[in-house]
């Protein structure tokens, strides 16, 4: 089993900057940050392998969010900078814990934490 807990969510304005947590409790292969808006569908953000640290990010992101990772820690981050209001949403730490294709996809991830919001205004 592995148990997520998201941290750092809240209120700022466009161009601003948030850095959220999520503690991972047991051992991963990899994670990922996934949004979602009201009345959207889960996005996948950004993942990263736990091991080698490679990371991958969906376009809308690139350049200004960063993902990673303290395996010491077992904690993992994502650095928001230049903050739209079309990043609001509620966002979710995912781990897989094997093996396989780690993808933005959510079916490639087993375990979820609960979520934290992110508001950008305007």
């Amino acid at each position: 089993q592995v148990q997520l807990v998201e941290s750092g969510g809240g209120s700022v304005q466009a161009g601003g900057s948030l850095r959220l947590s999520c503690a991972a409790s047991g051992s991963t292969y990899c994670l990922a940050w996934f949004r979602q808006a009201p009345g959207k569908e889960r996005e996948g953000v950004a993942r990263i392998f736990t091991g080698s640290g490679s990371s991958f990010y969906t376009d809308s992101v690139k350049g200004r969010f960063t993902i990673s990772r303290d395996n010491a820690k077992n904690t993992l981050y994502l650095q928001m900078n230049s903050l739209k209001p079309e990043d609001t949403a509620m966002y979710y730490c995912a781990a897989r814990r094997s093996g396989g294709v780690c993808s933005l996809l959510s079916v490639a991830y087993n375990y979820w934490g609960q979520g934290t919001q992110v508001t950008v205004s305007s």
